[in-house]
């Protein structure tokens, strides 16, 4: 009889949930149960509907009850930043704000009234983001201050999933690193700048590792779903769980886990809190093992995702790749220019941009999409050139996890302007590296090392050679 493990990866546009097992020393994989997502106006604001999401995770458990494969062990990875604030009786207070919400518009700068920008990257390393938790907090404290006294326990979004499951709630590190408010040094709870900043310190619980385990199903969710099952805690961000599936066992390994945000970067044993390294806006989240994900945030495949659902034709990402390649133009734009964060019209906002800075307006399907590739692959080669000169060493490979990992046309861009060998896959790399951790807690492997050696073997890993 095999294991079966279960891994609920929710992105911001679709959730999805995959089993494992293990089987001639691979790891196969099967996609159960697939659901939409994404925010919903509420009164004006973009919000998360949990409720609804929480149904489609219980309808996916009783999937795997229906085609008889029950996992023995589950966890859920999610996107970073955003959260839930509960009350006394374990009630949400307010919306679910989701990131890309305007209420956090000037919140960047009350925080900096009470500390600098400097102090705060060198006590975090966290790059800012308009949409890091510590801003959003700060909307709660200007905005909702009733909700900022009254919450006793805050939450991630996966964190309170997780505890919508068994009863239990846990606060797991990873996710919550990307919120600007745990200190790099100490791995912890930032308690000093948390009081600083006049933030109800009751409702940050201690923080937990991946690995972790969470509880059982309650009696509710057993008789819901048909079967008991472990929740152990993932990497619970989605991106630390992708880098965990990097099919690479060395320091040499600058990976893109590329989806709709596209995370660039290296891991590492310390975080870079140096001035340089605020600079160049990068992060240092937390990973596996007290690992850092040192990265930066580029805009992704957002952009064409967004232009997909404008064009009137229904063109399938293939086919736009397909397109774009058979396009001269030269355009490119800043694909981290904040006008592409959240436009009413990509396409207006492209267009926009090449009009404001002189270049070839796209107007055609390939036009847009070549102009949006080329723009992705050359900020891809740019922050190899920083990553390079920050830490004093060379890359000798692009590693690309996740969906993006499919974009041929992409990954050939990217060999041609980052002058390196491209390795592109696993695709579905959050789920890989969630489900690494849950074999890894139930000893299917020895260590992360051998983890990642399966991966290499167990999946299809596509090379691009570096140009010249």
């Amino acid at each position: 009889m095999n294991q079966y493990y279960l891994a609920i990866d929710i992105g911001a546009s679709s959730g999805r949930h995959m089993l494992a097992w293990m089987e001639g020393g691979k790891m196969l994989l099967s996609e159960v149960y697939r659901f939409a997502n994404g925010m919903k106006k509420n009164d004006g604001h973009l919000c998360w509907d949990t409720e609804a999401l929480f149904q489609e995770i219980l309808t996916g458990l009783k999937k795997c009850r229906e085609i008889g494969k029950i996992p023995a062990y589950m966890g859920i990875d999610t996107w970073g930043v955003d959260y839930v604030l509960m009350d006394a009786k374990d009630r949400i207070l307010g919306r679910t704000y989701g990131y890309r919400d305007s209420r956090t518009n000037g919140m960047d700068e009350k925080v900096y009234e009470i500390i600098s920008p400097e102090d705060l990257y060198g006590r975090t390393g966290i790059q800012k983001q308009i949409f890091n938790t510590i801003y959003q907090l700060m909307a709660v404290k200007e905005r909702e201050p009733e909700h900022m006294r009254e919450a006793k326990s805050m939450l991630m979004i996966p964190d309170y999933f997780h505890f919508l499951l068994t009863g239990v709630k846990k606060m797991e590190y990873t996710n919550a690193t990307t919120g600007q408010l745990v200190n790099a040094e100490t791995a912890d709870w930032d308690t000093g700048l948390i009081e600083r900043l006049g933030y109800n310190r009751e409702m940050f619980a201690d923080l937990e590792m991946p690995g972790t385990l969470v509880g059982n199903f309650t009696d509710e969710v057993q008789k819901a779903a048909g079967f008991d099952c472990q929740v152990i805690l993932p990497a619970t961000h989605d991106t630390a769980s992708a880098v965990l599936a990097v099919p690479a066992n060395h320091d040499q390994a600058i990976y893109i886990s590329s989806g709709t945000w596209s995370l660039m970067g290296i891991e590492r044993q310390e975080a870079d809190c140096s001035m340089a390294s605020m600079k160049a806006n990068f992060t240092n989240e937390g990973g596996y093992q007290h690992r850092y994900r040192y990265l930066k945030n580029i805009m992704g495949l957002w952009m064409i995702q967004s232009v997909k659902k404008e064009l009137q034709e229904n063109y399938s990402f293939a086919e736009l790749c397909d397109r774009a390649s058979q396009e001269t133009i030269s355009s490119i734009v800043n694909c981290n220019h904040e006008s592409f964060l959240a436009p009413a019209s990509m396409i207006e906002a492209v267009q926009q941009y090449c009009r404001g800075s002189g270049q070839q307006i796209p107007e055609t399907a390939g036009e847009l999409a070549a102009v949006i590739y080329n723009s992705l692959a050359r900020c891809y080669g740019d922050t190899i050139t920083e990553i390079e000169e920050l830490t004093g060493r060379k890359y000798e490979t692009v590693y690309i996890v996740g969906g993006g990992a499919n974009a041929e046309y992409l990954n050939q861009l990217t060999a041609k302007y980052t002058g390196k060998r491209v390795s592109a896959g696993p695709t579905e790399a959050t789920a890989i590296g969630n489900i690494i951790v849950q074999m890894l807690y139930a000893r299917e492997f020895a260590d992360l090392a051998e983890a990642r050696s399966v991966v290499a073997r167990s999946f299809e890993i596509k090379e691009f050679p570096k140009e010249d």
